[in-house]
């Protein structure tokens, strides 16, 4: 099966270099794609400057894919992941601890796996994840949160083998005077439903982080469905 993938960035990128990016990103280093065009230009430009988003034809023929959107996995376990690879988080006890919780009971070894898909964990969406692993919101209000704005999905090419099954076709201009603004209208109306939703008063049966660990949930656990 073929996919036509996006990358934005601010350069023409014909050629993808495997073992380049951060190790910091939401998913550690790999080559971060969608295939949303609109969404490739905003990311293009997050910097407020104009740049490309590339299009690239991906066979995913005999590639070991770790969906976190897959219903037998929750989002606990891509929280999981985040934790493990993106370096600020709140400094409270409770979240360290959190931290802690989710690495032991959560994780998912990741290094087997040529292509990851999940969510991308732009900043307001970061936010929420952070006031989820401080306590501040319920699990309810975490994946509702996530939901907002129309954040849509990741395609993260992480092996060697992955990168050579990427076929760079065009590149397409994405100006920043557009997609700066469609980006920053995106978050903040992210945002204000976030804000919104919090005032909301939580339903008694919700389960915050601190139940997850008192209770010692894992994955298999159905309450967290």
């Amino acid at each position: 099966m073929k996919k036509i993938l996006f990358h934005g960035s601010e350069n023409i990128i014909q050629t993808p270099v495997f073992g380049k990016g951060a190790l910091t990103n939401d998913y550690g280093r790999g080559f971060y794609c969608t295939e949303s065009i609109e969404l490739a230009k905003e990311w293009a430009c997050s910097k407020n400057t104009n740049g490309y988003a590339n299009q690239y034809e991906f066979d995913m023929k005999n590639m070991s894919v770790l969906n976190l959107n897959d219903e037998k996995y929750s989002i606990l376990n891509w929280l999981a992941i985040l934790t493990d690879n993106r370096t600020y988080w709140q400094k409270s006890s409770i979240s360290e601890q959190a931290k802690k919780y989710l690495a032991d009971n959560f994780l998912i070894d990741i290094c087997s796996y040529d292509v990851i898909i999940g969510y991308r964990a732009d900043d307001s969406y970061f936010s929420f994840a952070q006031d989820f692993v401080a306590n501040t919101i319920s699990l309810r209000q975490l994946d509702k949160a996530m939901r907002l704005g129309k954040l849509g999905e990741q395609v993260v090419l992480k092996s060697e083998k992955a990168f050579e099954s990427l076929r760079y076709l065009d590149s397409f201009v994405a100006d920043k005077d557009e997609y700066f603004a469609k980006k920053t209208i995106r978050d903040k109306e992210a945002r204000k439903e976030y804000r919104m939703s919090k005032v909301q008063e939580a339903d008694v049966n919700d389960i915050f982080m601190l139940d997850i660990m008192r209770e010692g949930m894992t994955s298999e656990d159905k309450r967290l469905r």
